[in-house]
């Protein structure tokens, strides 16, 4: 179930929904952003990240993908996207959109430095990896929090479950 917050609301989510050209049945329609968000929401908790770009990251990160498979420009389509979105969905200073879009831009890349807020993001994103029947690593997670073993355990019981909570 979607859960809105002063940065995330349901109408918002809904227009996501509803404009996302692939559909929800694959691996990286709404369930997969849910799971995101929750990631996301428990990650910026933990490492003071900016929260509103996390939430945004969340819902935004794939919604522009044009298949399930191979989409090399799915990340940059996002963060353009994420741009003509800002002030009729949501409200952000020009630093949160660069820190936004960046995330968006760069989420595929397999990278693990960066920015704080964009490196949970990226957490975020690879602790839903059960969804495709991998179990995320360590070694490619990229904050000190999101690495703690109990911490992937859940999330990898969550992608399995379907469930975002």
């Amino acid at each position: 179930m979607f859960e809105p917050s002063a940065n995330v609301s349901e109408a918002f989510f809904r227009h996501l929904v509803q404009t996302h050209a692939l559909g929800h049945r694959g691996f990286h329609g709404e369930d997969h952003w849910r799971r995101v968000l929750f990631n996301g929401r428990m990650l910026a908790a933990a490492t003071g990240a900016n929260l509103k770009v996390v939430e945004l990251f969340a819902l935004v990160h794939d919604s522009r993908r044009e298949n399930e498979d191979h989409d090399p420009e799915h990340g940059l389509r996002a963060a353009h996207h994420a741009r003509t979105l800002r002030e009729t969905w949501f409200d952000a200073s020009d630093d949160e959109m660069e820190l936004l879009t960046e995330a968006c831009r760069l989420h595929s890349d397999g990278l693990t430095a960066g920015d704080l807020t964009v490196r949970v993001c990226w957490d975020a994103d690879r602790l839903d990896l059960g969804r495709v029947g991998l179990r995320p690593s360590a070694r490619y997670l990229c904050t000190d929090h999101a690495r703690r073993p109990e911490v992937i355990a859940a999330a990898y019981r969550r992608s399995l479950l379907g469930a975002d909570a």
